[in-house]
Protein backbone atom coordinates (compact mmCIF):
# COMPACT_ATOMS: atom_id res chain seq x y z
CA UNK A 1 0.00 0.00 0.00
CA UNK A 2 1.34 3.45 -1.10
CA UNK A 3 1.36 6.42 1.39
CA UNK A 4 -1.69 9.14 -0.70
CA UNK A 5 0.09 11.98 -2.25
CA UNK A 6 0.75 14.81 -0.09
CA UNK A 7 -0.94 18.42 -0.82
CA UNK A 8 2.50 20.63 0.06
CA UNK A 9 1.83 23.81 1.26
CA UNK A 10 2.66 26.77 -1.38
CA UNK A 11 4.81 28.63 1.34
CA UNK A 12 7.62 25.73 0.53
CA UNK A 13 8.06 27.46 -2.74
CA UNK A 14 9.48 30.72 -1.18
CA UNK A 15 12.26 31.77 0.43
CA UNK A 16 12.36 33.05 4.15
CA UNK A 17 15.59 34.58 3.93
CA UNK A 18 14.42 38.46 3.55
CA UNK A 19 11.15 37.16 6.06
CA UNK A 20 9.97 39.93 7.96
CA UNK A 21 9.06 37.83 11.08
CA UNK A 22 12.45 36.60 11.25
CA UNK A 23 14.13 40.17 11.13
CA UNK A 24 11.37 41.40 14.45
CA UNK A 25 12.40 38.78 16.01
CA UNK A 26 16.04 39.67 15.63
CA UNK A 27 15.18 42.60 17.72
CA UNK A 28 12.50 41.74 19.47
CA UNK A 29 13.35 37.98 20.08
CA UNK A 30 15.06 38.46 23.21
CA UNK A 31 13.32 37.98 27.01
CA UNK A 32 14.47 40.89 28.06
CA UNK A 33 13.68 43.17 25.04
CA UNK A 34 9.74 42.99 25.82
CA UNK A 35 10.09 43.82 29.44
CA UNK A 36 12.04 46.89 28.40
CA UNK A 37 9.40 48.15 26.22
CA UNK A 38 7.05 47.19 28.83
CA UNK A 39 8.74 49.19 31.04
CA UNK A 40 9.04 52.31 28.66
CA UNK A 41 4.98 51.93 28.06
CA UNK A 42 4.24 52.37 31.23
CA UNK A 43 6.39 55.41 31.38
CA UNK A 44 9.08 54.28 33.33
CA UNK A 45 11.88 55.77 31.52
CA UNK A 46 15.42 55.99 33.34
CA UNK A 47 18.15 53.66 33.39
CA UNK A 48 18.08 52.86 37.08
CA UNK A 49 14.06 53.22 37.77
CA UNK A 50 13.82 50.36 34.87
CA UNK A 51 16.57 48.90 36.22
CA UNK A 52 15.29 48.36 40.48
CA UNK A 53 11.62 47.83 39.12
CA UNK A 54 11.90 45.14 36.28
CA UNK A 55 14.98 43.35 37.99
CA UNK A 56 17.13 43.32 35.43
CA UNK A 57 20.90 42.74 35.24
CA UNK A 58 22.64 46.46 34.39
CA UNK A 59 24.53 45.32 31.90
CA UNK A 60 21.59 43.37 30.34
CA UNK A 61 19.67 46.84 30.30
CA UNK A 62 22.19 48.58 29.13
CA UNK A 63 22.90 46.50 26.02
CA UNK A 64 18.74 46.08 25.34
CA UNK A 65 18.27 50.38 25.38
CA UNK A 66 21.65 50.72 23.21
CA UNK A 67 20.17 48.19 20.54
CA UNK A 68 16.72 49.69 20.63
CA UNK A 69 18.47 53.16 20.08
CA UNK A 70 19.93 51.90 17.46
CA UNK A 71 17.11 50.26 15.82
CA UNK A 72 15.09 53.75 16.24
CA UNK A 73 12.35 51.89 18.53
CA UNK A 74 13.56 54.59 21.13
CA UNK A 75 15.32 57.68 21.51
CA UNK A 76 17.50 59.33 24.16
CA UNK A 77 16.45 62.33 26.02
CA UNK A 78 18.96 64.36 28.06
CA UNK A 79 17.88 65.66 31.26
CA UNK A 80 20.25 66.59 34.17
CA UNK A 81 19.26 66.32 38.13
CA UNK A 82 20.21 69.35 39.83
CA UNK A 83 24.02 69.36 40.75
CA UNK A 84 24.36 65.88 39.18
CA UNK A 85 25.88 65.23 35.53
CA UNK A 86 23.81 64.60 32.33
CA UNK A 87 21.24 61.55 31.81
CA UNK A 88 18.98 59.92 29.93
CA UNK A 89 15.19 59.45 29.87
CA UNK A 90 14.21 56.54 27.06
CA UNK A 91 11.01 57.27 24.74
CA UNK A 92 8.99 55.68 22.23
CA UNK A 93 9.65 56.61 18.91
CA UNK A 94 7.06 56.33 16.17
CA UNK A 95 8.32 53.20 15.23
CA UNK A 96 8.32 52.39 19.31
CA UNK A 97 4.70 52.96 19.41
CA UNK A 98 3.83 50.87 16.66
CA UNK A 99 4.75 47.80 18.75
CA UNK A 100 2.00 48.63 20.77
CA UNK A 101 -0.66 45.89 19.54
CA UNK A 102 2.67 43.50 19.55
CA UNK A 103 2.50 44.04 23.15
CA UNK A 104 -1.26 44.10 23.97
CA UNK A 105 -1.39 41.29 21.91
CA UNK A 106 1.28 39.00 23.94
CA UNK A 107 -0.42 40.57 27.09
CA UNK A 108 -3.22 39.45 26.08
CA UNK A 109 -2.09 35.65 26.00
CA UNK A 110 -0.26 35.59 28.52
CA UNK A 111 -3.25 37.03 30.66
CA UNK A 112 -5.52 33.93 28.89
CA UNK A 113 -3.40 31.24 29.79
CA UNK A 114 -0.53 32.25 32.09
CA UNK A 115 -2.26 34.81 34.67
CA UNK A 116 -2.35 33.86 38.53
CA UNK A 117 -5.50 32.15 39.53
CA UNK A 118 -6.87 35.66 40.85
CA UNK A 119 -6.22 37.29 37.32
CA UNK A 120 -4.08 39.09 35.56
CA UNK A 121 -1.86 41.88 37.05
CA UNK A 122 -2.45 44.57 34.49
CA UNK A 123 -5.52 45.64 32.58
CA UNK A 124 -5.56 48.16 30.04
CA UNK A 125 -8.40 50.97 29.95
CA UNK A 126 -9.60 53.58 27.20
CA UNK A 127 -9.37 56.70 28.47
CA UNK A 128 -12.48 57.79 26.90
CA UNK A 129 -14.89 55.39 28.62
CA UNK A 130 -12.59 53.12 31.20
CA UNK A 131 -13.74 50.03 29.05
CA UNK A 132 -10.95 47.37 28.69
CA UNK A 133 -8.90 47.73 25.75
CA UNK A 134 -8.56 44.41 23.40
CA UNK A 135 -7.39 43.97 19.91
CA UNK A 136 -9.79 43.34 16.51
CA UNK A 137 -8.47 41.72 13.39
CA UNK A 138 -9.83 43.13 10.53
CA UNK A 139 -9.14 43.40 6.55
CA UNK A 140 -8.39 46.66 4.61
CA UNK A 141 -12.08 46.56 3.05
CA UNK A 142 -13.13 46.87 7.10
CA UNK A 143 -14.39 43.34 7.24
CA UNK A 144 -13.72 42.24 10.82
CA UNK A 145 -12.24 38.80 11.25
CA UNK A 146 -13.99 36.51 13.78
CA UNK A 147 -12.56 33.06 12.92
CA UNK A 148 -8.97 32.99 12.30
CA UNK A 149 -9.24 30.38 9.43
CA UNK A 150 -10.42 33.38 7.61
CA UNK A 151 -7.17 34.86 7.46
CA UNK A 152 -4.95 33.30 4.83
CA UNK A 153 -1.03 33.77 3.47
CA UNK A 154 -0.53 34.94 -0.19
CA UNK A 155 2.58 36.68 -1.94
CA UNK A 156 3.77 39.61 -1.31
CA UNK A 157 4.90 41.82 -3.27
CA UNK A 158 8.91 41.03 -1.88
CA UNK A 159 8.47 37.18 -2.30
CA UNK A 160 11.06 35.33 -3.44
CA UNK A 161 10.99 31.57 -5.01
CA UNK A 162 13.14 29.31 -3.90
CA UNK A 163 15.53 28.09 -6.82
Amino acid sequence: MTAPDRVLPAALAYSTENCTIGRAMAILGERWTFVVLREVFNGVRRFDDMARHAGIPRQVLSNRLAMLVEEGILRKEPYRPSGERVRHEYRLTRKGFDLYPVLLAVSRWGDTYLADPEGPPVELEHRGCGARVGLRMSCDAGHDIDELREVATRPGPGVRLLE
